[in-house]
């Protein structure tokens, strides 16, 4: 793993993404192999990020609400927290109840109050939230292995280890 960090590393240079200066419309050459790695993966997820959206949008969901709908079938019937949903998200939301209200009104989700600790609301994925899930999987899965079609399983599986690694805070 670390050596195909360290290859990519050698054989990046500041320079050495004349696209990604291109699409920025960038003309001097990135401060660093930092920013340019940095809004690299910006520029990667937003391009990702689309095609779910235009997908979700014909669902009538944003990608946060998807991301609720997700976190809320995987808890199963004893729901979760509003706190814990929100620590679960792929990206951070600071409106939960906002999202859970436009859900609720929607049917996808219920929302009670825990019985052992009335300050806390508990949502539920509904049979209709369910539903809506199951009609987007395969959607869902076909639109990913599109998007990443062109890179090998080896590619993959290099390139998750590579974001994972990113995502862990230093030592």
């Amino acid at each position: 793993m670390l050596c195909l960090l360290r290859l990519f590393v050698v054989r990046c240079n500041v320079d050495s993404m004349p696209t990604l200066r291109r699409e920025l419309r960038q003309g001097k050459p990135f401060a660093s192999l930092e920013e340019m790695v940095f809004l690299s993966l910006l520029r990667t997820g937003d391009a990702l990020l689309e095609g779910e959206t235009a997908l979700l949008k014909t669902a009538e969901l944003s990608f946060a609400q998807y991301n609720v709908l997700r976190i809320l079938r995987g808890a199963g019937p004893a729901g979760l927290a509003c706190g814990e949903i929100a620590g679960r998200m792929v990206n951070r939301d600071p409106d939960i109840t906002r999202l859970l209200d436009r859900l609720e009104s929607r049917g996808l989700v219920s929302r009670t109050r825990d019985e052992g600790d009335r300050r806390v609301v508990l949502a539920r994925i509904t049979a209709e939230g369910l539903a809506m899930l199951q009609q987007l999987d395969a959607p869902i899965v076909r639109l990913h292995r599109a998007q990443l079609a062109h890179l090998s399983r080896k590619q993959l599986r290099a390139l998750a280890e590579l974001l994972e690694l990113a995502r862990t805070p230093p030592r």
